[in-house]
């Protein structure tokens, strides 16, 4: 079945056009949000979608996870996905699809979760909606099987808005994993997801890029968290020459948590970014961050963090940790940890380590006769390790684990080379 929309509802189109009006250009590193990470490199890109590749119809073969979807260039294709069968009441497809032929079954989701005004590129992905991926699950509903998401960067330089909507009723479950990849010549991907989560809900969210290094992205996401429920997330940042995840997660009623972990591996002149905020706005809420980093050559990385914990918000127990490992004297590493409290009876804490290998370490290592070389790679492979221990699903902790590899590896081949 075609994606292309067909028919344009009248609150799409309302919303359509809010976002184009919010979004006033691109935001600029004298914005406190953005003081870090510049987009002038995308100042020459029009922003206009690029045409996917000519799709061929028809349903993929189920390789691996009983739910995969493949979007290419943003949209979706139902040649290299495969979607198995499905619970009573689970919508899992195509927005593009689901707008064609369930209008109003989106309409009470898509943008309600969302601050475009806040937010200039979701305002733009707003201004360009078209497709992505859908999935609501009914109240006490459990999906077992981990939904896996490609989406993948074909032809020279193609641009792309891709929106999520992830929607889990009172007590329901899903596992979501997403990997952005590149072929070709740069590119610019700039996602929105817009998740909310039921009373008693549970969603794990991971992400890994492994897009060239000529390729942009940049990912908004918004959840929002309602009594009890629990949002997890975490996101290896392994390719792609600018990357930047924003995640802004509400803990809207007592008993709500939030845990928002990541790993990066920066290298050549690479750029990433990641700026997470957790608002705080219930009592008996709890949040975690853990961000570990490595970076290499001139490679450089960003991480903003803060809890925000409003007046009535008290019991909050908030915990932040950042820690990066520099491996080059030209590395760089920009450290913004931010405790906004309000209330008076919270525990909340944050931390935050940038060095480098340490040399007591490497020497135990090398006087029991490890060469230097090996002693190292195995110092940066247990720090990186470490991040990896937060995936709590054994299949894609091992996924992670080896991508981690081969870019330790790729380093390893590459520093030999500079001294053959």
């Amino acid at each position: 079945m075609s994606t292309d929309l067909q028919v344009q509802p009248a609150w799409l189109t309302a919303l359509r056009e809010a976002g184009k009006a919010g979004f006033t250009g691109l935001p600029t590193q004298r914005q406190e949000a953005w003081k870090y990470t510049g987009l002038n490199k995308l100042k020459a890109l029009t922003f206009e979608p690029t045409p996917s590749p000519q799709r061929r119809e028809g349903r993929g073969e189920r390789v691996g996870s009983r739910y995969r979807l493949t979007f290419i260039n943003g949209r979706y294709d139902a040649s290299q996905s495969y979607i198995g069968d499905l619970q009573d009441g689970v919508v899992l497809g195509s927005l593009a699809e689901l707008l064609n032929t369930q209008p109003a079954l989106l309409e009470s989701h898509l943008g309600k979760t969302i601050d475009i005004i806040r937010k200039p590129m979701a305002a733009l992905n707003t201004g360009w909606i078209e497709d992505g991926l859908v999935l609501i699950v009914p109240r006490g509903v459990a999906i077992e099987d981990t939904i896996a998401v490609n989406f993948v960067a074909s032809g020279d330089a193609p641009v792309a808005h891709p929106r999520l909507l992830v929607s889990l009723g009172d007590n329901a479950e899903a596992v979501l994993y997403e990997r952005h990849m590149s072929g070709g010549d740069g590119g610019f991907a700039n996602q929105v997801a817009e998740i909310a989560l039921g009373n008693g809900a549970s969603f794990r969210h991971y992400v890994l890029h492994i897009e060239t290094d000529t390729a942009f992205a940049v990912e908004t996401v918004a959840a929002t968290v309602a009594r009890d429920a629990n949002y997890r997330s975490f996101a290896l940042n392994a390719g792609g020459g600018l990357v930047r995840r924003e995640v802004e997660v509400q803990l809207r009623q007592p008993g709500a948590s939030a845990q928002v972990d990541g790993a990066y591996l920066v290298d050549g002149e690479r750029h990433s970014d990641t700026t997470i905020l957790i608002d705080h706005q219930a009592p008996h809420c709890s949040s975690r961050q853990t961000q570990k980093g490595i970076i290499d050559d001139d490679g450089r990385a960003v991480f903003q963090g803060k809890i925000l914990v409003r007046p009535d918000a008290q019991k909050t127990d908030g915990y932040q940790l950042s820690q990066t490992l520099l491996l080059s004297p030209h590395a760089e590493i920009d450290v913004k940890p931010e405790l906004e409290i309000h209330a008076d009876d919270v525990k909340c804490s944050h931390g935050a380590t940038v060095g480098r290998l340490d040399a007591d370490a490497l020497f135990f290592l090398r006087a029991r006769g490890i060469p230097e070389a090996e002693a190292r790679a195995l110092l940066i492979q247990g720090f990186i390790g470490g991040a990896l221990d937060e995936i709590d699903r054994p299949d894609l902790r091992e996924t992670f684990e080896v991508v981690a590899a081969n870019w330790l590896q790729g380093r390893a081949n590459r520093n030999s080379e500079k001294h053959s």
